[in-house]
């Protein structure tokens, strides 16, 4: 049987494990944003990972959820990046390399940086990072993203322009130039007709190029900065009962394209 088809479980379910740390918080919006298109949940910590409580063998999707993972106390993102290379580098390279997706929102996207995971490989160690806002402030908000026709990205697939909530004070993607022409943007900030460029706030970080997520070489591992898992009911829209919310804007084709990808495994 092929590698691939040994993250495929029984009945062809689709499992995601949501990796949890102390100060996580979006873990149950995230939870829900998968199991709304049928996928089997589970939250773990990374010490019940490490003894074997729960194995990356038995799941297809490892996902990364947003908060402030150690409170940030050294960094966003920097402690469970940390943690991550010293007690599960044997389980997620290996995990990579079978073709199992990842997601990192967030905190969790800072998380992969550090770690060395996006863009990787996780061999070559952490090439980009995410700093403070230009702004100087937390930036809470919510913006447009347009997804990159181009990227190698199974997540965006199909998407043209949603529009979804940030939440941070680090989220300025910055990498050496070197890196930087390397990157495969998968979505962008940009104003309500999908246009980059527009600036601040549209753009709510001063992120290189307007890069609101990226992804690795292979397009099944993903970070973003913004929560799509906060937009995925129309009714969740600021302004939906004046009609502004359309199915189009749902930040929950992300999580529809993941669980589409795997069950066609």
């Amino acid at each position: 049987m092929a590698e691939t088809s040994a993250l495929v479980t029984i009945m062809n379910n689709v499992n995601v494990l949501i990796l949890r740390a102390p100060g996580t918080n979006r873990d149950e919006e995230t939870a829900a944003a998968f199991a709304q298109f049928g996928a089997t949940v589970t939250p773990a910590t990374v010490n019940q990972v490490a003894r074997a409580a729960f194995r990356l063998s038995n799941y297809q999707c490892l996902v990364i959820p947003g908060g402030f993972a150690y409170g940030d106390d050294l960094g966003a993102g920097k402690v469970l990046a940390s943690e991550l290379n010293l007690k599960l580098r044997h389980e997620i390279e290996p995990f990579i390399e079978r073709g199992g997706l990842v997601m990192g929102i967030c905190n969790g996207f800072q998380t992969l940086v550090k770690a060395g995971i996006l863009p990787g490989p996780m061999s070559k160690g952490q090439q980009v990072t995410l700093t403070n806002n230009d702004s100087g402030r937390f930036e809470c908000r919510w913006v447009y993203l347009t997804a990159n026709p181009q990227s190698k990205c199974v997540f965006t697939r199909g998407i043209g322009t949603i529009y979804v909530p940030v939440a941070h004070g680090e989220g300025k993607l910055v990498a050496p130039p070197e890196v930087a022409g390397t990157l495969d943007a998968a979505l962008y900030y940009t104003d309500s007709d999908g246009n980059r460029g527009a600036g601040y706030p549209a753009n709510p970080n001063g992120s290189i190029e307007d890069i609101a997520g990226i992804t690795d070489s292979t397009g099944l591992v993903f970070g973003l900065m913004p929560h799509p898992e906060n937009h995925i009911r129309t009714t969740q829209h600021p302004r939906w009962t004046r009609r502004d919310a359309t199915e189009t804007s749902l930040g929950s084709a992300i999580y529809r394209n993941a669980v589409e990808w795997i069950k066609r495994l």
